[in-house]
């Protein structure tokens, strides 16, 4: 009995000096606080957050095999409604941090979503949302609101600095000179303690060495913070993080708070240190409302219950305990559950907070939450301006990888070199027509498969980070793919250039200067119309993998009827259409016409008797001239439908993002 008394004796006293150091922090921020009050940006105006009996049912549909066949329904589909959210309220004051917690599936992420607006397609809603006491919509809620999701998506190579200054050429209001905002990224930072690590690359986990994952979240919590809002929400914050990771995050939400926003966040499984640091706790269970208040007021609510916080358990734990389904007690759970949520809602505080929390002019419906497929908010910067900031933030992608640039630069050389030495100084005989044509074909070849690889990750990868920046009003995906295609360009001009034009004049091609800048010139059409394709594919595949897979899909069709295996003649009337759109086929026959049209004195042996003894007879033999054909029309044909296919595969791509970014509920 002594050694129990001393036991719990060691754990007040450790519990008391864990207390006493998180009011000593507690105190440093307010010290810091009023410090800096000079030279932070004030909050634009105080925010009373409120929800009302905030209902939501997710809908999903299911194929019901048997309705089918018993009813003879072609289609047998129907749609299942789950409750998720059932009649919960709260409310959030200015200078508070609010944080719902409750165990995996109670419905705490669900009603960020709600209340946010996002992530709520498959949802249907009805309930309250209100601003200072009067209902809010989507954008008017974004325009003094951030919203920091549980994920965090950065382009890996930037800077943490370079990222802060692209959110602020994109977020801040127009009316801040450009020294202004680098003031104010220099703020958010040192408030935040991302100042050390400004020059260090954001990186990937697992991929790029970069910034660690509590500075990855301060980082996503810096981004949002540069408009200053008046309200701040975190989706599970904590996630991912080791204790005292954890600890600093909440830490640096309190300091917000304090200075006087209102922070509603979303927390799994907080530690004693954590639990200490909120303001205010609403506890979720079975998608209703447990209680909602301080924590010396949940151990008073749960002491009247007869259900206490055990002395040496922490509180986080024990209530998302007491408020858990636990498999094979599932209906007992239920029931003390059923209980808790009955007790608060007649309580002296549950009546009160539905009370506050309720609209004395509008009745809660559905109608807040529809009509939400534009950006949350508008544009901050006119479209100059973004398309400046985005195609920088491109480049520096792009020249902060070296590695890559030099892999496809000797990846083109190794190529060109073994094309010139193995096609070297080819001798106008019937040997070297074949040999020409050949290397003719090799040059598309070479321009399709080494582009299309090349570009293939070039929305893939970052088409997460793309969707949710939309959504957010940064910027319009216009603005990006134009971007992201301008970027491309001057490398792969450059390098398919460097490619034809030296293996061109090495393997002794037609000489004249003007022929040489043509087939230069069609290499390149070739070239940005296997682009649009590789954009096509990575829009609309979901992963890299995926897109890789689809590429051998769509080039061998077009390879095939591209008219060098196959004689474009003998092929079938129901394919000539498909031929018609074959890249490979166009580009084959301008080169052709480009490099024999008017060629005499091909040197023929006596062995041959078929042997073509002129540019015009070789193109008779590729079925691009003859009686019914003209060289000139089958040449200026292929150049024009080359054109209209590079331009015709950019505007697909650019639909198809288009048409993603409009359905996406991020």
């Amino acid at each position: 009995m002594r050694q129990e008394e001393q036991l719990l004796a060691k754990s007040e006293e450790k519990e008391f000096k864990t207390m006493e150091m998180i009011d000593q922090n507690l105190s440093k921020w307010k010290e810091q606080f009023n410090q800096k009050t000079n030279e932070m940006v004030p909050v634009k105006e105080p925010v009373t957050f409120s929800w009302y009996d905030i209902n939501a049912h997710s809908i999903h549909e299911e194929t019901e095999h048997a309705h089918r066949v018993m009813c003879w329904c072609s289609a047998g589909e129907r749609k299942k409604i789950k409750p998720i959210l059932k009649n919960v309220s709260g409310i959030a004051y200015p200078g508070e941090l609010l944080v719902l917690m409750g165990s995996s599936g109670a419905g705490k992420t669900t009603l960020l979503n709600c209340v946010t607006f996002r992530n709520i397609k498959s949802l249907k809603i009805t309930g309250l949302v209100q601003v200072n006491g009067v209902p809010t919509s989507q954008k008017e809620l974004a325009s003094q609101s951030a919203y920091v999701q549980q994920d965090d998506l950065f382009v890996p190579c930037l800077t943490v600095k370079e990222h802060m200054i692209f959110q602020a050429m994109l977020r801040m209001d127009p009316s801040y000179t450009y020294d202004e905002k680098m003031e104010r990224v220099e703020e958010v930072m040192q408030q935040l303690s991302l100042t050390k690590c400004q020059h260090v690359t954001i990186g990937l986990p697992g991929i790029i060495k970069g910034i660690s994952g509590g500075e990855r979240k301060r980082l996503a919590l810096a981004s949002e913070l540069l408009m200053n809002p008046s309200l701040l929400f975190c989706d599970e914050p904590t996630t991912g993080l080791d204790s005292f990771m954890a600890l600093n995050i909440m830490q640096a939400l309190k300091y917000l708070a304090m200075c006087g926003r209102t922070v509603i966040c979303t927390v799994h499984q907080p530690s004693s240190e954590l639990f200490e640091l909120f303001d205010k706790i609403c506890l979720i269970a079975e998608g209703r409302t447990a209680f909602l208040g301080t924590g010396q007021e949940a151990g008073a609510f749960f002491t009247k219950l007869k259900a206490p916080c055990p002395v040496n358990f922490s509180p986080g734990d024990y209530y998302i305990q007491i408020l858990s389904i636990i498999p094979g007690k599932e209906e007992a759970c239920r029931k003390n559950v059923n209980y808790i949520c009955e007790a608060f809602g007649k309580s002296s505080a549950g009546i009160k907070i539905r009370k506050r929390s309720r609209s004395s002019i509008v009745e809660p419906s559905g109608d807040q939450w529809k009509h939400n497929d534009s950006p949350i908010s508008p544009y901050k910067v006119g479209w100059w301006a973004q398309f400046r900031a985005v195609l920088w933030r491109c480049w520096l992608g792009v020249r902060k990888n070296p590695k890559i640039t030099r892999l496809k630069f000797f990846s083109y050389l190794s190529v060109t070199i073994l094309i010139s030495v193995l096609y070297f100084h080819q001798v106008l005989d019937s040997d070297g027509v074949r040999n020409i044509c050949g290397a003719t074909f090799l040059f598309l070849t070479n321009s399709t498969f080494k582009n299309i690889s090349g570009v293939i990750v070039t929305f893939c990868t970052e088409l997460p980070l793309f969707l949710r920046e939309h959504k957010n009003g940064m910027y319009r995906t216009d603005v990006y793919f134009l971007s992201k295609s301008l970027v491309d360009l001057p490398w792969f001009s450059l390098f398919n250039a460097m490619f034809t034009g030296t293996c061109y004049v090495m393997i002794g091609m037609n000489p004249d200067i003007w022929r040489f800048f043509t087939a230069i010139f069609i290499t390149l059409m070739v070239t940005y119309t296997v682009l649009g394709i590789g954009y096509i594919l990575s829009v609309s595949s979901p992963s890299v993998q995926i897109a890789q897979q689809l590429i051998s899909a769509v080039i061998t069709p077009f390879l095939i009827l591209g008219g060098f295996f196959l004689d474009i003649r003998s092929i079938p009337v129901y394919l000539t259409w498909l031929s018609d759109l074959s890249w490979f086929r166009m580009g084959n026959t301008a080169l052709l016409i480009n490099q024999w049209e008017g060629v005499e004195g091909i040197n023929c042996t006596e062995q041959l008797t078929d042997c073509m003894k002129n540019g015009y007879e070789v193109l008779e033999e590729y079925g691009l001239a003859g009686a019914h054909i003209s060289v000139s029309a089958e040449f200026y044909s292929s150049i024009i439908t080359l054109i209209v296919l590079c331009i015709t595969c950019r505007i697909i791509a650019f639909l198809i993002l288009l048409y993603k970014a409009y359905n996406y509920d991020g």
